[in-house]
C-alpha cells in the first residue's frame, strides 16, 4: 500500500551507515541514491522502500513527535538482531525487544537524528 517513506537526516553518511546496519538483518539493502542528498533501501520480499534524505528546503531535519516507522521482520531473532545492529551503529534503544501483546514482538530504536523506528514480528 505504501510505495516509500522518507526519513530526514542532517548527516547522510552517518544515517546511511546506521540504516545499512539496521536493515541488513531484515534483508534490506541499498537500491539507488539521488546524489549526496538521498539514499533508498528496499528488499526483494516487499515492494515498499525506505529513503533517508537531507531536507530539500535545506532546513535542519527534525524527528516528528509521534512519528514512527515500522519495519517487519520474519522472526523474533531478526527483531533482536536488527535492534542490536541499530544500537551498535549509533542508535539509541527506545524499548528493548520483547513481546508487547500476544501477537506482536517488537523493539524500538531511535536513529542518530532522533527518528523512532519499530522493528516487529507478528505471529
Amino acid at each position: 500500500m505504501i510505495s516509500y517513506a522518507t526519513i530526514g537526516t542532517n548527516d547522510l553518511q552517518r544515517a546511511t551507515k546506521f540504516y545499512d546496519a539496521l536493515l541488513a538483518p531484515l534483508g534490506g539493502r541499498r537500491t539507488f541514491a539521488n546524489g549526496d542528498r538521498m539514499q533508498f533501501y528496499g528488499s526483494k520480499e516487499t515492494p515498499g522502500m525506505l529513503a533517508v534524505s537531507k531536507p530539500y528546503d535545506e532546513q535542519p531535519a527534525t524527528a516528528g513527535n509521534g512519528t514512527m516507522f515500522g519495519l517487519p521482520a520474519g522472526t523474533k531473532e531478526q527483531v533482536d538482531a536488527a535492534h542490536a545492529a541499530a544500537v551498535a551503529a549509533g542508535g539509541t534503544c527506545d524499548g528493548p525487544p520483547g513481546q508487547r501483546i500476544p501477537t506482536f514482538y517488537g523493539a524500538y530504536v531511535r536513529d542518530p537524528d532522533g527518528n523512532k523506528v519499530c522493528i516487529f514480528n507478528m505471529g
